[in-house]
């Protein structure tokens, strides 16, 4: 069941406003004495004519080009579907819920294998996305490691975008493959100046922490600003690994990378569509991971978007993932409470719901889940509304003390919009349960995946269409 939030008002804060400056100012603090390595000759060249100190590959940006790019950046951000309707309006406190990409490792779910990612697995999570009502955007999900490899971010996009018709956030290698998608992206647009005005994509690509920007990163993101692609930059970073332990350290550099990011970006195109956000993790100091389910990473999150809202900037951010390598009652545990934290931060895209094993594995019942709960917590989202229906006091007076609501029109009138139906969370007694086959909610989303594989046929593109997309592929290997 989809809940639409009427209250949009964030419920959520870690910091007040006059931290959120004081991480503001300690960006500007490191941008100009620390700086950032930019490897990318353009881009150089850019800031050291706008203003920049530009020594080698160092780069220190002053607080006055930071400004200027934040006044010329796009304050909200929409993004449409495959034919061209405006879909998603990232703005304050519009919540948007999709996949993650490139897993290498895939939970079969027939097998119950987890074995290598394939083009079929992008496919088939694609089918099942377009389905649910609660997502709202695709990600590759996993990796399709059965094609050649310098091609396969060409073949994820066809698999994606053949079989949904949401708006896809997509990653390619580099500038070279990034304009072949965009180039795939505009056949079914209707040419590229129809893909910039009704953009059904963007490019999610990264800088490398800490304070790194590379050729291959800045070739896409200045590509985004060119053709008017909106650009996800965010960075990756896990503290105590390759950022600071501390909190406030490591939100600081996250912040110092997306801000010097939004300033080449902006000084390629002023105006171009900028999406700021991060995936702040920790290192775990016992296994070197990049822990998905710590609570760390997901507070740290809100405090990104509380940034966001600072700047004015749409926000991606991260929910619904864990670190347990199966889906089973950790990885429940942590996929609920990111959600929840994801939907009161009021970030605009939340991403990598359904991830298992700290970013490594694909899991189809995870995805499912991933459904439910984000219902679950849109219900939370929604929060209250109170005037004179909702009150009820000439219902209380018309039932009277000692009676019942169960019969009383304004139960029959509110019921659908004040409760949440779960579709997989089970509300039965226990004999009931045990009549219905007495299965466990993994089994049943495994069963729930399995009809909608069956069953559910997205909107084909035309043949025309997907003959010129395998053209364009071909093209490439040649």
């Amino acid at each position: 069941m989809k809940f639409t939030k009427t209250n949009h008002t964030p419920k959520l804060s870690f910091i007040s406003d006059e931290q959120l400056y004081e991480i503001h100012m300690a960006t500007m603090e490191v941008l100009e004495r620390v700086g950032v390595k930019v490897s990318h000759e353009k881009a150089k060249e850019m800031l050291r004519q706008a203003g920049a100190y530009v020594k080698g590959d160092l780069v220190k940006i002053p607080a006055v080009m930071v400004e200027s790019a934040l006044r010329t950046a796009p304050k909200r951000v929409v993004l449409c579907n495959r034919s061209g309707e405006r879909k998603l309006f990232l703005e304050k406190n519009n919540t948007y819920y999709g996949l993650g990409s490139d897993l290498p490792w895939t939970i079969d779910i027939n097998t119950g294998e987890r074995r290598s990612s394939t083009k079929q697995d992008v496919i088939n999570a694609s089918i099942i996305l377009d389905s649910l009502p609660n997502y709202d955007f695709m990600m590759s999900f996993a990796i399709a490691t059965d094609v050649p490899k310098k091609d396969s971010y060409l073949h994820q996009f066809q698999a994606m975008v053949e079989h949904t018709s949401k708006p896809i956030i997509y990653t390619a290698r580099d500038g070279i493959d990034f304009m072949q998608i965009v180039e795939m992206a505009s056949i079914i647009a209707g040419g590229y100046e129809e893909l910039k005005q009704k953009p059904f994509i963007a490019c999610y690509h990264e800088p490398i922490s800490p304070l790194c920007h590379t050729n291959e990163g800045l070739s896409k993101l200045l590509a985004c600003s060119k053709y008017g692609i909106p650009a996800v930059y965010t960075p990756g970073m896990g503290a105590g690994g390759n950022a600071p332990c501390t909190a406030a350290g490591l939100l600081t550099q996250a912040n110092a990378e997306l801000l010097s990011g939004l300033v080449i970006h902006q000084l390629e195109v002023k105006g171009a569509p900028f999406i700021y956000g991060g995936c702040p993790s920790i290192m775990d100091m016992r296994s070197t991971i990049f822990s998905y389910g710590c609570p760390e990473w997901h507070m740290n999150s809100v405090v990104l978007s509380q940034m966001a809202r600072f700047y004015e900037l749409p926000i991606f951010s991260t929910g619904g993932c864990s670190d347990s390598p199966i889906f089973d009652q950790q990885a429940g545990i942590e996929l609920g409470y990111s959600i929840v934290l994801a939907e009161l931060s009021g970030a605009n895209l939340i991403h990598d719901v359904g991830y298992l094993e700290a970013g490594l594995t694909a899991s189809l019942e995870s995805m499912v889940v991933g459904n439910e709960v984000i219902g679950l917590a849109r219900r939370i989202g929604k929060g209250y509304e109170i005037n004179k229906e909702t009150l009820a006091v000439e219902v209380m007076e018309r039932v009277g003390p000692g009676g019942n609501y169960i019969d009383d029109e304004h139960t029959f009138n509110n019921f659908r919009n004040e409760f949440w139906v779960p579709q997989l969370l089970n509300r039965k007694r226990h004999k009931d349960w045990v009549e219905d086959g007495g299965l466990s909610l993994g089994q049943r989303a495994s069963s729930m995946a399995k009809e909608i594989l069956l069953t559910h046929k997205p909107k084909p593109l035309p043949d025309q269409v997907k003959v010129k997309l395998t053209e364009i592929i071909n093209n490439a290997k040649r």
